[in-house]
């Protein structure tokens, strides 16, 4: 039989609590219209006040080892993508195995580039089982993203994340590559001790996300003699619902390829967990045969990019909790109850 090295297993959460584009502008006095249809959000996930990237991690876990039917005890390598970690000092990756039950003879470490780090474990995963070194790998891409009261980065920013484990026994999705464009273009950035990021504005555009998003699309694609008219589905990085529509447009990719995997609209920027939640969503439905192109972004800046092909086992592995329907399951905040349960009011401490 022969041995392939991909997806064995995934699993995706977003919190229950949302918060609509209108509440926020009504506060700051902005047209909530105007820039829901400006950005292409309408609504945001919010995390719980129990809920942060850790646990976001555990849950999406531990659905990627119920999907994948394998012993936590075989995960041997365990990365956790974030940009908004609870711990300055102090790595999130251990808590999740001790949790997951997980045995101590594995590596762990937490990674962080901005809205790719859990792409980026995604490709660590990958070399080390290619290389037979492990036998399993778990990548995880999480975020309680952050944005200043009154900043554009308010109508986006969001929770929710995902888990990949990787490995060369009944993969439900093969890798068949993988590339990644980088260069040091700081368009996205929060100094030590800040609470809130800084941003580009419309930097972020052009030179930031476009350039790396379609140079590491159109270069996995030339490096395979592929086209889009090869790909079934398409997932690109979301920092807001246009972003991601007009990559597409202009790599020549169909609407109807994009629509599964684009959460954004009803969940906001889930940062580092944006792609592999986008992903996600298409593996819920995808068959066997059909072929996946896959990109992310995190500012500063750089994009990976994958190809990936649907095996048969997915049939027999189908996803027992597609992440579409899960997020239906919604209670809606105010104001006041969705800056209490980001911190954002000055005095109050809550307790975790």
């Amino acid at each position: 039989m022969k041995h392939l090295t991909g997806i064995v297993g995934y699993g995706a959460y977003v919190p229950k609590y949302r918060i609509k584009a209108q509440e926020i502008a009504k506060v700051w006095g902005d047209d909530g219209d105007r820039m829901s249809r400006g950005l292409i959000v309408f609504e945001k996930s919010v995390p719980g006040i129990d809920e942060d990237v850790i646990t976001i991690s555990v849950e999406a876990a531990r659905i990627a080892i119920e999907q994948a039917k394998i012993d936590p005890y075989d995960i041997e390598a365990i990365y956790v993508g974030s940009e908004s970690k609870p711990y300055a000092v102090k790595p999130s990756a251990t808590i999740v195995a001790e949790a997951i039950r997980a045995v101590p003879n594995l590596t762990a470490a937490d990674l962080e580039f901005a809205c790719k780090a859990g792409t980026a474990g995604i490709q660590a995963c990958y070399g080390l089982v290619k290389s037979k070194t492990i036998k399993y790998g778990m990548a995880i891409g999480a975020d309680v993203s952050q944005g200043q009261p009154g900043d554009a980065l308010e109508y986006t920013a969001s929770a929710g994340g995902a888990a990949y484990i990787i490995g060369n026994d009944e993969v439900i999705a093969e890798i068949k590559d993988t590339y990644s464009f980088t260069t040091d273009t700081p368009d996205f950035w929060r100094r030590e001790g800040r609470d809130f990021p800084q941003h580009g504005a419309r930097f972020t555009g052009e030179p930031a996300y476009f350039k790396h998003v379609l140079n590491a699309s159109k270069n996995i694609m030339e490096r395979n003699n592929m086209t889009p008219k090869d790909f079934d589905y398409a997932v690109f990085h979301q920092p807001n619902g246009k972003f991601p529509q007009r990559a597409a447009k202009i790599l020549g990719f169909e609407k109807e390829k994009i629509e599964q995997g684009l959460l954004t609209p009803i969940i906001g920027n889930t940062y580092s967990g944006a792609t592999p939640l986008g992903l996600s969503a298409i593996l819920d439905i995808a068959k066997p045969g059909e072929m996946i192109l896959a990109t992310s972004y995190g500012s500063g800046a750089g994009s990976d990019s994958f190809i990936i092909e649907v095996t048969d086992m997915i049939e027999e592995k189908r996803q027992k909790k597609p992440i579409r329907p899960r997020l239906e399951n919604k209670t809606y905040l105010d104001y006041a109850l969705y800056a209490k349960h980001k911190g954002k009011i000055l005095g109050v401490k809550l307790q975790k």
